[in-house]
């Protein structure tokens, strides 16, 4: 089959706050290279930053520190996180705020005395979520977009990439395999650098946050291309899911968490509060703990009429909540739920992937060329992501990624020549349902959500991931046998719907495979059958690879380089709300 050939300095996969933020540092750094964006969807209205609600965790304020912020991302991941990166993104948030603010020109809310306002999210012994009232990801997102159109950057708009191709000798990444799904034409996009910044998206569960286009692509073309993914088994659920009915897709939305740093209450079906009877932190305990509170009130039969809790702000004044959450309230209106005056319906949400490829702190992967920035990255974060960290990982290790490329492209003299079989092998793999008849693949899809949801969800247990384990490999067995009922390739809508469930089936069993191996009990990841943490000394990460026999998992020793268990960076405890400790 003929496939369309291009050469590019610099290849960015994905438009989100990582990639744009990639393109911006790299033409500044050199502004004669040649720069590609490709993107899924739209530049700059695809991906996740853009759906970010609550803001950006920096520490600026008095009586606040890097060295906080670091621990408070530490011990909200358990003790997970690789420690200089964690470290790398607490020191340049500082820096890339700044950036933000004066460079790309974002307007973020104010104090009185003209100092940035940070309010409370979750998990924090600090108030420090820098914020645009509850639309954030949008500002970010719009003024970098103005940023980036105004460069000298070529755009692949709706085009999908679907192989990693190494070079023919095996020195590093050749370029991307990509359909443009305009007309469903085939592209090699060679790069001397090539930056994954795809995201990642937990939409295999039954109620997730992201876009139905999120579907992990970036992390099955990784696994596919030989590289070493971390920390899979930690999904993290948002507590306050918009829960709106089978018949809206808004169900799964964020209700942010800043409604609840705010004061908001979470109620059972009964209108009891629930939540300190499972934390002391209350509603402000992290987001791993309260999704288990709210799970669990929901397996004791204790809903509201749509199976959720409750998520009511009305005790803190209408008036107030209109004015600090308007995005929000403006959300709940559009469901025919009142936020501001009543009781909003929510639950529990699949929301973000802690882990992902293995990446360096200057963005590079095991793979010379290659480098990796955002949600398609693991060891950040660890067990559980604090709220707020999200955009800033994003921004900040873009932004790395980008300076890292260029400096790496001035070294290379030109482009490696790609292995031809792994293109023939990745179009051959695309072409597949053309070939098969017909079949049910939205029934595929809604059978892949409730089995996630059931027994590779908040809460679970050996049992319950071999069950997991066997309706995924049952579920691949049917999707590779099923095709497609409409042979054209421009904007085949099924086509990609096949492509997605592909990539989501191959996470969804590097998800299992990984909750498998971690046999206690680490934020985001709690298993009924070792509810125990264990020793945090010997705390170790899941590491997943796939081998010709199929997936290979070890588990590997965390290195504590900055802090030990035990110690700490700050005087007091981390991790607290104040509120909690008055």
């Amino acid at each position: 089959m003929m496939i369309e050939r291009h050469k590019t300095d610099i290849l960015i996969l994905g438009s989100g706050g990582a990639g744009l933020f990639a393109a911006l540092h790299a033409k500044q750094a050199n502004p004669d290279l040649d720069v590609t964006i490709a993107a899924k969807g739209l530049l700059g209205k695809s991906g996740c930053t853009r759906m970010v609600q609550g803001g950006y965790n920096v520490a600026l304020a008095p009586g606040d520190s890097i060295e906080r912020h670091f621990m408070d991302t530490i011990v909200g991941g358990k003790w997970l996180p690789r420690q200089d990166l964690a470290w790398t993104l607490c020191v340049k948030a500082v820096e890339r705020i700044r950036e933000l603010e004066n460079e790309v020109g974002c307007f973020f809310d104010r104090n009185a005395d003209g100092s940035l306002h940070q309010k409370a999210f979750a998990g924090q012994s600090f108030d420090r979520t820098v914020h645009k009232g509850d639309l954030t990801g949008i500002e970010i997102i719009n003024r970098l977009m103005e940023q980036v159109w105004a460069l000298d950057a070529a755009r692949l708009e709706e085009h999908r990439a679907i192989e990693l191709i190494p070079a023919r000798d095996g020195s590093g990444i050749a370029g991307v395999l990509m359909i443009d799904m305009r007309d469903g034409a085939y592209r090699l996009v060679q790069g001397k650098a090539v930056l994954l910044a795809t995201g990642a998206g937990p939409t295999m569960y039954l109620y997730h946050t992201p876009s139905g286009d999120k579907s992990c692509d970036g992390l099955a073309m990784a696994l596919r291309y030989g590289l070493n993914l971390r920390d899979m088994e930690m999904v993290q659920f948002h507590p306050t899911g918009l829960l709106g009915g089978p018949d809206t897709r808004m169900t799964g939305t964020v209700l942010e968490e800043g409604l609840r740093g705010a004061g908001g209450y979470l109620l059972n079906g009964a209108g009891e509060r629930f939540m300190a009877g499972y934390h002391p932190a209350g509603e402000r305990a992290t987001r791993d703990i309260v999704s288990r509170a709210i799970y669990a009130e929901m397996r004791a039969g204790r809903t509201t009429p749509m199976g959720g809790v409750y998520i009511e702000m009305a005790h803190l004044g209408e008036e107030r909540v209109t004015d600090l959450f308007p995005g929000m309230v403006k959300r709940c209106a559009d469901c025919g739920f009142d936020l501001a005056g009543g009781r909003v319906e929510v639950v529990p949400t699949a929301h973000y992937m802690m882990g992902g490829i293995e990446f360096e702190p200057d963005g590079s992967t095991a793979s010379p060329g290659l480098f990796a920035a955002g949600e398609d990255c693991g060891g950040v974060h660890g067990a559980n992501r604090l709220g707020g960290n999200g955009v800033a990982n994003s921004t900040v290790f873009g932004g790395i990624a980008g300076d890292s490329m260029a400096a790496y492209v001035k070294g290379q003299p030109g482009w490696r020549d790609p292995d031809e079989t792994v293109i023939e092998a990745g179009i051959a793999r695309a072409e597949k349902p053309f070939a098969q008849t017909g079949g049910d693949l939205n029934g595929l899809r809604d059978r892949l959500s409730q089995d996630m949801w059931d027994h590779v969800g908040i809460l679970r247990s050996a049992e319950s991931l071999e069950k997991g384990h066997d309706s995924l490999m049952s579920l691949n067995t049917e999707l590779q046998a099923t095709g497609l009922a409409d042979g054209d390739r421009a904007f085949n809508l099924t086509w990609h719907d096949w492509l997605n469930l592909d990539s989501l089936l191959t996470v969804s069993a590097v998800i299992a495979a990984a909750s498998g191996a971690r046999e206690d009990s680490r934020g985001a990841h709690f298993r009924e059958d070792f509810p125990e943490t264990g020793d945090l000394e010997t705390t170790a990460f899941t590491r997943i690879a796939l081998r010709d026999e199929g997936l290979a998992t070890s588990m590997v020793p965390v290195t504590f380089d900055k802090v030990k268990p035990g110690q700490s960076l700050i005087d007091d405890e981390a991790g607290v709300p104040p509120a909690a400790t008055a």
